[in-house]
């Protein structure tokens, strides 16, 4: 038998290795496409988020400056003074901790509806390591009343012998329906502070004790040093024989950095303090705050002061306050982090007004 020869075309071994190579051209340009997709989504996904960290920031600051002064007499408050006074503060919580670096009121111990921090916004003066240089960082304060809880619909009573210590209050009958207990949950707590206003004048205190049913005390010693009874002037004792006692709560509220421990995994964050109580966290991942005020002075528009207390210039003339937050995305290695500003301006609608067009 004879064996058919069959004719056929097989693959050289240069023909394989071209094609494998072309092969691998065309997937590792299909793998570097994929990565840099990823990449690409990510940082827009890092973006939107460090976005959303500075909106929270912003809406929430502009929020509280907005209402600055509100419920205040004209021009803010005189805090304890003469003799046997010493300074009050703000900024500090109930373990006695101040989480600002200059937490005093300025000018004699005087309560304004704004108070600028200048260089003062980062807890315990740590340094932020991304914020860029020059590395200025500021707080603010602002002072303003809750409209929340009606305070103002009780009949407030001087407890004798007390030095202005205690009050007691009763709800006024020609409210209906009746006020909230302000022991009640969400009402009056240790560290809040309390406007009182009569006849005599108006003076503030701070809460020493859980309020009863009918009574809240304000004691000596107290964190934030508002009580001083033995003060010569604008305590709670120096308008205790006043007639019709008007009360409101107050908010201080102060907006400032923190920079976390080495190793425990958090990036600097804006905090929210309020009053004497437990600062708490309202936005991650921010890393430089920064205000300017227009300010009135004598008539001319001093704008986007920096300083208005270095320059001697009154907090109680701010018209605008303009925020510029910096925020940093999580992931910060190499070209995926991403650093952006968000700039807003506010108006103080209830600070003392000057007519700009006269």
């Amino acid at each position: 038998m004879k064996t058919q020869k069959q004719n056929g075309h097989g693959f050289t071994l240069l023909e394989l290795m071209v094609s494998m190579a072309l092969g691998l051209i065309v997937m590792a340009a299909m793998t570097s496409l994929f990565k840099t997709g990823l990449n690409s989504t990510m940082l827009v996904t890092q973006r939107a988020e460090t976005q959303q960290n500075m909106r929270a920031a912003i809406d929430l600051m502009v929020k509280d400056i907005s209402m600055a002064g509100a419920g205040l007499p004209s021009g803010g408050i005189q805090l304890p003074a003469g003799a046997g006074s010493s300074t009050s503060k703000y900024a500090c919580d109930q373990t006695a901790t101040c989480h600002v670096t200059t937490y005093t009121y300025p000018t004699g111990n005087y309560m304004y509806g704004i108070i600028p921090g200048y260089s003062n916004g980062v807890e315990a003066n740590a340094v932020v390591p991304a914020a860029p240089a020059p590395a200025v960082n500021d707080s603010i304060t602002s002072v303003y009343a809750d409209y929340n809880f009606p305070l103002w619909e009780y009949t407030i009573t001087f407890v004798a012998g007390s030095n202005g210590g205690q009050i007691t209050l009763a709800p006024n009958a020609i409210y209906s329906p009746a006020p909230p207990a302000i022991n009640s949950a969400g009402a009056i707590q240790v560290g809040d502070l309390i406007m009182l206003s009569n006849s005599l004048g108006t003076a503030v205190g701070e809460v020493t004790q859980p309020p009863t049913a009918t009574g809240i005390t304000f004691g000596n010693l107290d964190v934030l040093n508002i009580n001083q009874s033995g003060a010569a002037t604008n305590n709670i004792k120096a308008i205790s024989g006043g007639a019709n006692t008007v009360a409101y709560r107050l908010f201080a509220v102060t907006y400032y950095l923190t920079v976390p421990a080495a190793g425990s995994g958090q990036t600097p964050r804006l905090m929210r303090q309020v009053n004497g109580l437990t600062p708490v966290a309202v936005a991650d991942d921010i890393i430089n705050l920064q205000f300017g005020y227009d300010v009135y002075n004598s008539g001319a528009l001093d704008a986007n002061q920096t300083n208005p207390l270095g320059v001697s210039e009154s907090p109680n003339n701010i018209q605008k306050v303009n925020i510029v937050v910096m925020g940093q995305s999580i992931i910060n290695n190499g070209n995926k982090s991403q650093n952006m500003y968000l700039a807003t301006s506010v108006s103080a609608r209830n600070m003392a007004f000057r007519n700009r067009y006269q």
